[in-house]
């Protein structure tokens, strides 16, 4: 996936998207908690925004399309 196809990040967030080495991303968004399958799954679908200095990403599980949200704190 490119930074290119992310139309719903922010100009900021995407920046910070972008700062965020490829592998340590793919890392990031297949590592999220589903609190419906109470487990690790993969982000889908997702946006990202800045709030409180940090990268939100909100989106679906792969696996039950249920909401869900990582944070990347601002290091």
């Amino acid at each position: 996936m490119t930074i290119e196809s992310l139309p719903d990040f922010t100009k900021p967030a995407r920046q910070r998207w972008a700062s965020i080495p490829a592998a340590i991303r793919e890392r990031l968004l297949s590592n999220v908690w589903c609190g419906k399958c109470r487990h690790a799954v993969t982000i889908t679908n997702f946006s990202g925004t800045i709030r409180g200095g940090n990268l939100l990403l909100l989106g679906e599980c792969a696996e039950c399309h249920g909401t869900v949200a990582r944070v990347i704190e601002h290091s």
